[in-house]
């Protein structure tokens, strides 16, 4: 099969699509499918013998870090020449909506997934465009073929929106990066000299991450604090937290150490679809703790595979994190039972489900009418 990926982010930016995409090329080129990606500049232009077609970019006004492709012929004439049996629109905003018109030009069907929450995001940036956003991603849903959410929660709503042919389709953990095994008592005696319960977060240092809340954990007696990742609100979070260890960007094996050095993954986002570095810490064989709220319900089943707490109540979250600190049998009991749970969601798995279920489905449709 052929497959075009028109992804909205793509590497070098390191973030849930950018993530998602790269595994998904690599396990379809190495199950022989044929793929193209198409992504904003700058970056390479191949990723593991792929090919990376690049359009320009601008940065976002009030997140400069993140690109936004801008549409041009160069993607247009680059899915002619590629005569894609299907174009997967990875989470489609902009360039995504080029891809969407190309495809229909070419009368090539699509599969769109939603993986970014637009509007909570300009929420958390103070941009009032919630109605705007939601409309925006109802008219370009309604005309894919399929789309595909990372969790219940995210179905429903996109259901709600009334779009048609919404279906669940979550990710893979790669279980031969992350495990137990990987943990290093070097590296936690440096991080706790005393023994103290190590604690991290894993993920972008940004306001839609809530990453604010850390500082309302970080005094929990007994614990040590780590903090992975890079992002725009770093340099006010590092002044803020001086005791805290900020390791900054970590990939493939240096940060499955530290995944599995930690004692409690924490993520205080409410804004998930997925939450991809929940299931990277029950990997790990690490206790997670996250909200009640988008992808974390589907990847937590509360008191036995990690904890979920109340968004809504502004002291569920320390409560929660106080209560796993004192009780190591609890942490012990979560991380073994999240550990089994995710043993078989690896991402061979979720790519062939992604094209003998959903690529099938659409192709299945375009041979009827044809």
């Amino acid at each position: 099969m052929r497959i075009a990926i028109v992804a909205e982010s793509f590497l070098p930016h390191v973030n849930g699509v950018s993530n998602t995409v790269r595994h998904l090329a690599e396990q379809l080129s190495a199950a022989g499918h044929s793929v193209l990606i198409v992504a904003p500049s700058p970056g390479d232009d191949r990723h593991a013998g792929i090919p990376v077609v690049r359009v320009r970019s601008v940065p976002l006004p009030f997140y400069r870090e993140f690109p936004v492709g801008l549409p041009d012929k160069v993607m247009t004439n680059a899915l002619a020449r590629f005569a894609p049996d299907v174009v997967h629109l990875a989470s489609p905003a902009v360039l995504g909506v080029a891809g969407l018109r190309a495809a229909k030009r070419l009368g090539v069907p699509t599969v769109a997934v939603f993986q970014t929450d637009l509007a909570g995001f300009a929420r958390q940036y103070h941009v009032r465009a919630e109605t705007v956003l939601w409309r925006w991603v109802r008219r370009v849903h309604r005309r894919a073929d399929r789309t595909l959410a990372p969790s219940s929660e995210t179905v429903d709503r996109l259901r709600a929106l009334g779009i048609p042919q919404v279906h669940r389709w979550g990710r893979g953990v790669n279980l031969t990066l992350f495990g137990p095994a990987r943990r290093d008592d070097d590296l936690r005696r440096r991080i706790a000299p005393d023994g103290e319960v190590v604690v991290g977060y894993v993920g972008r240092i940004a306001a839609e991450k809530g990453v604010w809340r850390l500082a309302e954990l970080a005094t929990i007696p007994g614990t040590r604090m780590v903090i992975v990742g890079d992002g725009p609100e770093r340099a006010d979070l590092e002044r803020l937290l001086p005791d805290v260890h900020f390791t900054g960007m970590l990939q493939g094996e240096e940060l499955a150490r530290v995944f599995a050095s930690l004692d409690v993954f924490v993520h205080p986002g409410e804004h998930e679809t997925f939450c991809q570095t929940v299931q990277e810490a029950q990997a790990s064989g690490v206790t997670a703790i996250a909200p009640a709220a988008g992808g974390p319900v589907d990847l937590i089943e509360h008191g036995r595979t990690g904890l979920l707490y109340q968004p809504s109540d502004p002291a569920a979250l320390r409560a929660m994190l106080t209560a796993a600190v004192r009780d190591a049998g609890l942490r012990r009991r979560l991380s073994g039972a999240a550990q089994a749970r995710v043993c078989d969601r690896t991402w061979t798995r979720t790519v062939d489900e992604l094209v003998t279920r959903h690529y099938a489905a659409v192709l299945e449709r375009v041979d009827r009418a044809a």
